[in-house]
């Protein structure tokens, strides 16, 4: 961790829905007047679209499974090392993964290939981070211990399958036979290294359903922020002004000590109201450190 170059990272799983909060913390940094070097989990893969799919095959022939969830798969040690050195230095090296054609044509690239290696933009405020594994930490790496403030998102695990479907054949031009494949092979990474992190967070944002998602595979559409109610877990956090919450968000309620439920159309005013504060505080630290 670091007063004067902190680190925010969104952790969660593909399909988990980071993307909302990322829009949400992106609202924040703009109403706060912060400029943040915004680094993509994708980046740190080892391979490309098509050495993936060789590493998979190899893997298989072998009796094993490979996934993006993995250490097999990431760079952990290079993501841990641009946190230490952002920390220490506010510089460090990224590239982007570029994942459809839309991402590739400005780089005159094909889809499923990285960028170069590039330098951080200098001066800013923060660095921030969305991905698989922003809170990770294992054999050899600790990338959790860098994070000044780590958020876990964390839909129920049927409507983060619904989502990953939906998106990766919308979006990805994937079929639903090879990401349902995926799923599968993905399960026992997606158990030790993914999982894990959000015992490890400050904040979790869990969407649960109010609607039938008894099997994800036959879903046809993603049940709506409206058909939902987020449960908002608050971990290690001192001074947490729950009855706040409570009178400003309609229709919420607290189900344990530490836990508020909100209307899932609610959820990114409460994420603005409970984040804002905090990254505020983070920077009030930085300012006086300088």
């Amino acid at each position: 961790m670091s007063v004067q170059h902190p680190i925010i990272a969104v952790t969660g799983s593909s399909g988990a829905g980071t993307t909302t909060t990322s829009q949400a913390l992106r609202h924040i940094f703009r109403s706060l007047d912060v400029e943040a070097a915004c680094v993509e989990g994708d980046s740190f893969h080892r391979y490309s679209r098509p050495e993936m799919e060789l590493a998979i095959r190899k893997a298989q022939e072998q009796g094993r499974h490979i996934s993006y969830f993995g250490p097999e798969a990431n760079d952990f040690t290079r993501l841990e090392a641009l946190f230490r050195e952002y920390g220490a230095t506010g510089n460090g090296q990224i590239r982007r993964y570029l994942h459809n054609f839309d991402d590739a044509v400005p780089y005159n690239q094909v889809p499923g290939t990285f960028t170069p290696w590039e330098p951080l933009t200098a001066g800013t405020d923060l660095l921030f981070y969305e991905g698989l594994h922003g809170g990770v930490s294992g054999d050899g790496y600790n990338v959790a211990q860098h994070v000044d403030l780590l958020i876990g998102m964390v839909p129920i695990v049927n409507l983060e399958w619904i989502q990953k479907l939906l998106r990766d054949t919308s979006e990805r031009g994937h079929s639903r036979e090879a990401v349902t494949q995926s799923i599968v092979r993905s399960m026992e990474d997606y158990i030790h290294h993914i999982v894990p992190q959000f015992s490890r967070t400050h904040i979790n944002f869990q969407r649960v359903p109010t609607v039938d998602t008894s099997n994800p595979f036959s879903a046809k559409d993603i049940p709506s922020l409206d058909e939902s109610f987020v449960v908002i877990r608050f971990r290690g956090m001192k001074n947490v002004d729950f009855p706040y919450y409570l009178r400003m968000i309609d229709g919420s309620f607290m189900s344990r000590m530490n836990t508020l439920v909100v209307p899932g159309g609610k959820m990114v005013f409460a994420m603005e109201l409970i984040l804002a504060p905090l990254i505020e505080e983070i920077l009030d630290k930085q300012h006086k450190g300088a």
